[in-house]
């Protein structure tokens, strides 16, 4: 049996062994969102760098090596699951349906609270292209959940991706053969 070759190997190769069509969608959604937010950190680090270029070295590197390594952070518990079957399937371990399954709601579990982190992270009134703006009320069905998103302190907004990632770890030992 041929190995997948890598991690963009492993996606495809998660993907075609892939027993449930729940986890085969969440390959398909996770790429996409991994991409999107690799995308996302390169952007910012450009501008970064572009605002910084002048100014020398010192805690300036510092700060552009930490936004590599917040990318990683955000970008490893959502491959996680995908790495994980594959190599399961690379190895011939078993692994059941249900467990492919389980994996793929963490895996949507986490990228949720990635959603919600940021929601969680939005100012009262921020300033944008020069104006200030404050944010839009909560309605519609998830009125509820965005109330409670606004009344939480900014600087725990990163806890809610953390328990994603936590959650994508505990059902990773959970189902393990």
């Amino acid at each position: 049996m041929e190995g997948y070759r890598g991690v963009l190997g492993a996606h495809r190769f998660a993907f075609q062994r892939a027993r449930s069509r729940l986890f085969q969608t969440y390959v398909v959604i996770a790429g996409i969102a991994v991409m999107l937010i690799a995308l996302l950190i390169t952007m910012g680090l450009v501008l970064l760098i572009a605002r910084t270029a002048s100014a020398p070295g010192g805690s300036l590197t510092l700060s552009r090596s930490f936004y590599i390594v917040i990318g990683l952070l955000v970008v490893l518990p959502a491959m996680a699951p995908i790495l994980v079957v594959a190599r399961r399937h690379r190895r011939q371990r078993q692994i059941a349906t249900t467990q492919e399954r389980q994996l793929a709601l963490a895996g949507f579990v986490y990228l949720l609270s990635i959603y919600l982190g940021i929601v969680a992270s939005i100012p009262s009134r921020f300033r944008l292209d020069g104006e200030w703006v404050t944010r839009p009320p909560p309605d519609g069905v998830f009125a509820p959940v965005v109330s409670v998103l606004y009344i939480m302190p900014q600087q725990l907004a990163w806890v809610l991706p953390l328990l994603g990632a936590i959650a994508i770890a505990v059902i990773i030992r959970w189902t393990r053969s």
